[in-house]
């Protein structure tokens, strides 16, 4: 798994985009966040200093647009009719569950972005504060320690428990 990643990059974007700029992507993108670019720029032999700046920076780019405009992409894709069913979804969904999150909503937004499951990170928690009104103050320092968790504890699993097995 991890000399077909090398030989992906090698072959496809080595010649022409530095291993950190490619980081720095992929770190960028929903799901993947700041767990895969560790994971990738421990596998591309990234230093963890330089790892943990370009992954940190590269996942919080996104998060201010997120928590700012969603309900404004949200409210635009119902209009035109674009995933209209799933956008109506997702606000019922988190309509039905604003009551229980309220209390904690700082807690719980800090380890929901912290703990590296499936489906969480800073993307997901971004969305989650927007679409529940979080303060974006408090939402935005929450999500912020939650990636500090996040890296602290992916540099355990990339460059820790993964390193040695590289």
């Amino acid at each position: 798994m991890q000399q077909a990643l090398i030989d992906f990059y090698n072959n496809s974007l080595g010649g022409f985009l530095p291993k950190e700029v490619f980081v720095f992507f992929v770190s960028m993108l929903p799901l993947i966040e700041l767990r895969g670019g560790l994971l990738i720029s421990s596998v591309l032999g990234i230093p963890l200093w330089k790892a943990n700046v370009i992954c940190i920076i590269g996942n919080i780019i996104p998060i201010p647009f997120i928590l700012l405009f969603i309900k404004a992409i949200f409210r635009f894709m119902k209009k035109h009719n674009i995933m209209k069913g799933f956008v109506e979804w997702l606000e019922k969904k988190a309509a039905s569950k604003n009551g229980s999150v309220d209390k904690g909503e700082f807690l719980f937004l800090l380890l929901f972005v912290g703990i590296p499951l499936p489906g969480t990170g800073a993307w997901t928690g971004s969305l989650i504060a927007s679409l529940f009104d979080f303060d974006i103050k408090k939402a935005s320092i929450a999500i912020f320690l939650g990636l500090l968790l996040a890296t602290a504890i992916m540099d355990i699993v990339s460059y820790g428990v993964l390193g040695s097995l590289i």
